[in-house]
């Protein structure tokens, strides 16, 4: 009697399913992995016999005896950013649909000793390769400092020639959401960044003085925020004092939204008074009212690409690379791979909506005004 309740409270096991299944446990081992030797009135039978046990295969044990943990590590800054958060939901949709396992890594802070200390936890875990996503440079040269075995790939905001990177050029969407601006007429236009030591708010930054400074327009200081809608919203109620911009670019969607809010405290009309346009595209900008002109540029394939550059499958039969650097290297793959899918076609671009926040004059001889939804030329308010 205690003999058989031992067996009803412990785990059912391999040779639990081998036994009500009438085959080896070998035979079971095979049938789990997926051996192409096994006939599939066998299979079937074993796949009855756990659904029946409720058995769950020991990861434990089968890295132990296979060398492979299935799990595919992530080094991220807070989830509470949009960007980040949406790499690393396609990661794990990448990772799960291919039967591994995703473990995160969230950095609080970016000194040495934190992500020295995020990097350990995740090699302690054995994982077969890691996606670093972070806000800022230093993090991935002290990655690349730090030398590690484990394939890994950076997801970049800018273009560059790391080898281990996938990149959105978000210089590129920057430009096009300022010459968006430029081209409805717009000659006052200011900018309201992110905060200066991420390299998403720098290269959205430099987008904007480039594109600018290309056109020969005038330009003022951006200022530099930190990302929340709050932060939007009091420097629009600075900022707007003086009415002496139409157009205004945010360097992120929540930015835009305290803008906008900013913007009728003071009785100003969007888009008749001010233009508003966003970055990132986040899902609640088409319910803005009006709805935000915005730059969409983080796709899901690209945390697929992610996943693809740094799992076992792009690397070698022991999931293991000595380096990402080499030019059989996983990453260097994935980065052709990369170039080839839609969202590095077409990185950014402006999603504009009807009835919003961007309107137009008359275009002068020779331009095209492009009809968007967070735009319109007005003629500048000076403050008194």
């Amino acid at each position: 009697m205690a003999s058989t309740r031992a067996q009803q409270s412990r785990a059912p096991s391999i040779r639990d399913v081998a036994r009500v299944a009438g085959v080896s446990h070998q035979t079971v081992s095979r049938v789990l992995n997926n051996s192409d030797a096994i006939r599939a009135e066998t299979r079937d039978r074993v796949l009855a016999a756990m659904e029946q046990l409720q058995y769950r295969p020991n990861r434990a044990a089968r890295a132990l005896v296979t060398s492979r943990t299935h799990t595919i590590g992530v080094l991220t800054a807070r989830r509470a950013h949009y960007g980040p958060a949406v790499a690393l939901q396609a990661i794990e949709d990448a990772a799960v649909a291919r039967g591994y396992n995703v473990t995160t890594s969230t950095l609080t802070e970016t000194t040495d000793e934190a992500v020295r200390e995020s990097i350990q936890r995740l090699l302690d875990l054995d994982v077969e390769g890691i996606v670093v996503i972070a806000p800022q440079q230093k993090v991935f040269d002290l990655i690349e400092e730090l030398g590690i075995r484990t394939p890994y790939v950076t997801m970049r905001a800018s273009v560059g020639e790391d080898p281990t990177a996938l990149w959105v050029d978000q210089m590129e969407g920057a430009r096009l959401a300022t010459a968006h601006l430029l081209d409805l007429g717009h000659e006052y236009v200011r900018h309201i960044a992110g905060p200066q030591d991420w390299i998403e708010a720098d290269a959205r930054m430099q987008g904007f003085l480039r594109e600018m400074s290309d056109r020969d327009m005038p330009v003022v200081a951006p200022i530099l925020g930190d990302w929340t809608a709050d932060f939007g919203y009091h420097a629009g109620r600075e900022l707007l004092r003086w009415r002496d911009c139409t157009a205004v670019f945010c360097s992120n969607d929540q930015m835009a939204l305290g803008l906008m809010h900013a913007a009728r405290s003071y009785g100003l009309d969007v888009p008749g008074d001010l233009s508003v346009v966003g970055y990132d595209d986040i899902p609640e900008a088409k319910h803005f009212w009006p709805p935000l002109t915005t730059v969409q540029s983080t796709s899901p394939s690209s945390g697929g690409a992610a996943w693809t550059s740094c799992s076992p499958a792009t690397t070698s039969s022991s999931g293991r690379s000595t380096s990402c650097r080499s030019s059989s290297s996983a990453a260097r793959r994935a980065r052709r791979a990369h170039a080839d899918a839609p969202w590095q076609r077409s990185p950014t671009r402006p999603t504009r909506r009807p009835g919003g926040a961007c309107r137009g004059r008359p275009a002068p001889p020779g331009r095209t005004v492009r009809k968007s939804a967070s735009a319109r030329r007005t003629t500048p308010h000076r403050g008194t």
